[in-house]
């Protein structure tokens, strides 16, 4: 409440100190906050860390890759025919699933394993050690958030524009702006948690991705695949459950990434339970699911149409057909299988 008074009285103070006109006494006020901020209220230890200077540079990539995704990438592919990339996105899939059990790693050797108190834990800023180590490890999920953009690059090459939908892209888009302010701001901490559950379920997705990309021989080792919608769900009730409970704690941990980070899991929960249904609870209903599902974040496989929609393409065929409507995904579920004796 000081704080708040004594901001306001700088604040008049300021206005009222220098002759200029609303427009640019307003222009002069914003400018002197966000200078502060950046320099004042941010964490030192990463200032100098790429990208991590200003939130220009992350927020001009965000918005190319936005433009990219719905715009220019699907013009520059309109007139040419699309890549078969099985090998590559192999090799992609293996990366990101090593690129996350890393992290995974780095975020429990850092504090999670035990050091940390999964009821609050405030953000360590100094420069031992394991501090910086988890500084470190926050910087290399921020880094993997961007990596994460090849999965759209692979539908667009792929000419599977359908999956590039407009919530696929916003949430790839947002999470490395997110992040950046985590690791500018509290590289550590509470919310951190967020990151350790959110790289464990990289590990199962791409793993999965890796295996059916690999082809028909590996399909038997993925029969666990119909759980991997439940496991986000549970992730994110996590996230919830562990965001709020600040909200009837004291903890010294700032407030406004908790509210941020626990309204994520709320978004996403709301996206992922609307798949859910769709996929799940609407096919105890209709043997056939209809066209126009709104499911999100993740395909939903028309298992009763699908042998008849399949297009031949090289003695291959399609696993997943037009009837599948996804935002999270890397491409790999449209990746290609032999053709068995029943089609």
């Amino acid at each position: 409440m000081e704080l708040m008074f004594d901001t306001k009285f700088k604040v008049f103070s300021f206005l009222a100190s220098h002759p200029f006109n609303t427009d640019e006494r307003m222009a002069r006020l914003v400018t002197d906050w966000y200078e502060d901020l950046m320099q004042n209220k941010s964490d030192p230890r990463t200032a100098d860390w790429p990208m991590m200077s200003s939130p220009w540079p992350t927020l001009a990539v965000c918005l190319c890759y936005a433009y990219f995704s719905r715009v220019a990438g699907p013009a520059i592919m309109a007139n040419r025919k699309p890549f078969k990339l099985r090998n590559l996105l192999v090799v992609y899939n293996l990366a990101q699933t090593l690129f996350s059990a890393w992290i995974f790693y780095e975020y429990l050797m850092s504090g999670w394993w035990g050091e940390y108190s999964f009821r609050c834990q405030p953000v360590d800023y100094s420069y031992s050690p394991v501090a910086l180590r988890m500084a470190a490890t926050c910087w290399w999920y921020y880094f993997s958030k961007f990596t994460e953009f090849f999965d759209t690059l692979f539908f667009i090459l792929r000419k599977k524009t359908e999956h590039v939908s407009t919530l696929h892209v916003i949430h790839h888009g947002i999470m490395p702006m997110s992040v950046w302010f985590g690791v500018k701001f509290a590289p550590g901490g509470h919310s951190t948690f967020f990151a350790l559950l959110n790289t464990l379920v990289h590990i199962i997705m791409y793993t999965y991705y890796m295996l059916s990309a690999l082809g028909p021989e590996y399909q038997k080792y993925i029969w666990w695949k119909k759980y991997l919608t439940s496991l986000q769900m549970v992730q994110f009730v996590l996230i919830m459950s562990h965001q709020f409970q600040l909200l009837f704690t004291s903890c010294n941990y700032p407030k406004s990434f908790m509210v941020w980070i626990g309204l994520h899991g709320v978004l996403f929960l709301f996206l992922f339970s609307d798949f859910y249904r769709a996929k799940y609870i609407g096919r105890k209903k209709e043997k056939v699911l209809p066209v126009s599902n709104k499911g999100a974040c993740m395909p939903v496989e028309n298992d009763e149409t699908e042998k008849a929609e399949r297009r031949s393409e090289n003695g291959y065929s399609k696993v997943y057909t037009s009837k599948i409507s996804a935002c999270y995904s890397n491409g790999v579920n449209n990746g290609y299988l032999s053709r068995s004796k029943e089609d």
